[in-house]
């Protein structure tokens, strides 16, 4: 993982400006994440029960995916000078682990009143699915 990020300024940054990362879906992954979080659902830790269930695995934590827009804020558009207004968050499909999801995001307004851009987003599987969707409210700090 790089500790490079973007330092675009609000001058710099244009409507339909683009970003995206893949990120492969480790078990790893989700385990740390439920560490974190506290979330151990059985749909999400327990290989025997979610077998059970309708998914017939374990289903990746959607709250982890949607961590995955922080590091597109915070790292790649705009990078060194954002911070989080809002985030909506549409969940459609469900991801699964060894999954390879692709993060994209496009600057789609901004205000040059209130230095805030809307980012529209969304996360795909390898089936070019769509596991979520969103629109995040981006403060542009000058600092």
């Amino acid at each position: 993982m790089s500790d490079k990020f973007s330092e675009l300024t609000f001058e710099q940054i244009k409507i339909g400006q683009t970003e995206k990362f893949h990120v492969t879906i480790t078990e790893s992954l989700v385990n740390d994440f439920a560490k974190i979080s506290g979330d151990y659902s059985p749909i999400h830790m327990d290989i025997n029960y979610a077998q059970s269930t309708k998914f017939n695995g374990r289903v990746v934590h959607g709250m982890l995916l949607a961590s995955f827009l922080s590091r597109m804020v915070g790292m790649y558009l705009p990078g060194k000078h954002a911070l989080y207004a809002s985030q909506t968050l549409e969940f459609h499909n469900p991801c699964f682990i060894d999954d390879e999801i692709t993060i994209s995001s496009t600057i789609v307004d901004k205000s040059e009143s209130t230095k805030i851009i809307k980012i529209n987003s969304e996360i795909l599987n390898n089936k070019n699915e769509i596991l979520l969707n969103g629109v995040g409210k981006i403060i542009i700090r000058d600092d």
